[in-house]
């Protein structure tokens, strides 16, 4: 028997567990979403009915309240009166059934019910199926605002666009968020942290900030070794960014930044520029991630038709949509709030 095993060969052994595994992520998602369509039905139905009853005021309720009493106990909470609410607010958003998308599960399709801008709604379903986010990845770009962070710094029509892959994004700050959102690390709210370990945290946690720096990212290096002459220089953190066809060099700074730090980014990017960058890719973009900056030093300092370098804050906690939408009205549309 052992014999018979050692013949097995590792690729048609690998091809076999890929058979087995991708049948059943299939099933499970074919499951999800017959969940899904049930739930719509559901919701088509109680409409039905309660617009039988519309000489009632309060119909609506009566029933879904009468519905959850006869099904919960058989079914189980799927059936509660929350859920069936959810059913019954699921058809009125969705209520074409062949809209719906079968790489969404319920979960997903009761967070997006709940988003009442159409736009807004639009955006992360569509970025959901692109991505393959799950419930747990969309509810976080969710609550850290994405939207609207996107909005700081581009029109809506331009989000929505690239989302609906009517375009792709032709300038840095249409990915690149500010601030950017590092919840994830789970770090405490201190003044100040060492550069090093912020990197290091990054690194743990790379899988959540690829989800976090966007669409088409990829990690290249870290401490990327910079040879100039006889003097070395080391880049934080390198990505290619795949729509942009470009490198993006990542500099870390955990007090305000200065001058002499965008400098020495714009040195990192002229140097992948000339030493790293093929032909038929497009200019570097550096990043400055930092605790704080000032807007106007950031202007003054860089040319006035820079496309390449960004200063972007982070915070290490959620913002609240109050806060993104105070932000969108002071930075967009001029206008500043008490």
């Amino acid at each position: 028997m052992s014999k018979l095993i050692q013949n097995i060969s590792g690729e048609f052994l690998h091809e076999i567990k890929t058979i087995i595994g991708q049948s059943r992520i299939n099933a499970q998602r074919s499951v999800e979403f017959h969940r899904v369509e049930m739930y719509w039905k559901l919701g088509k139905r109680i409409l039905d009915e309660e617009q039988h009853g519309k000489d009632r005021a309060d119909y609506g309720s009566y029933l879904i309240k009468g519905l959850a009493e006869q099904l919960e106990p058989e079914f189980g909470s799927g059936f509660s009166y929350r859920q069936l609410n959810f059913c019954r607010q699921f058809y009125r958003t969705y209520p074409i059934v062949n809209a719906m998308r079968s790489q969404l599960n319920w979960m997903q399709y009761r967070m997006l019910i709940q988003i009442a801008d159409d736009s807004k709604r639009e955006y992360y379903e569509l970025e959901a199926v692109k991505n393959h986010w799950t419930g747990r990845e969309m509810e976080r770009q969710i609550n850290s605002g994405l939207y609207e962070r996107l909005l700081l710094s581009n029109d809506k029509e331009a989000v929505i666009a690239m989302a609906r892959n009517e375009r792709l994004p032709k300038a840095p700050n249409e990915i690149v968020k500010d601030p950017m959102v590092l919840e994830f690390l789970g770090l405490e709210r201190k003044p100040h942290y060492y550069e090093k370990d912020l990197e290091s945290a990054l690194i743990e946690h790379l899988q959540h900030f690829l989800l976090e720096l966007g669409n088409g990212f990829s990690f290249v290096a870290r401490q990327k070794r910079l040879l100039i002459e006889d003097e070395e220089f080391f880049a934080d953190l390198v990505f290619y960014n795949r729509l942009l066809r470009c490198f993006v060099i990542i500099e870390i700074k955990t007090k305000k930044i200065t001058h002499q730090d965008l400098g020495q980014l714009q040195m990192y990017v002229n140097y992948f520029d000339r030493f790293e960058k093929l032909p038929d890719e497009t200019p570097s973009i550096g990043i400055l991630l930092c605790a704080a900056k000032n807007n106007e030093m950031v202007k003054l300092t860089l040319p006035e038709d820079n496309k390449t370098i960004l200063a972007t804050r982070y915070q290490l906690y959620l913002p609240s949509e109050s806060q993104l939408l105070d932000e969108i009205k002071n930075n967009v549309l001029g206008i500043r709030t008490e």
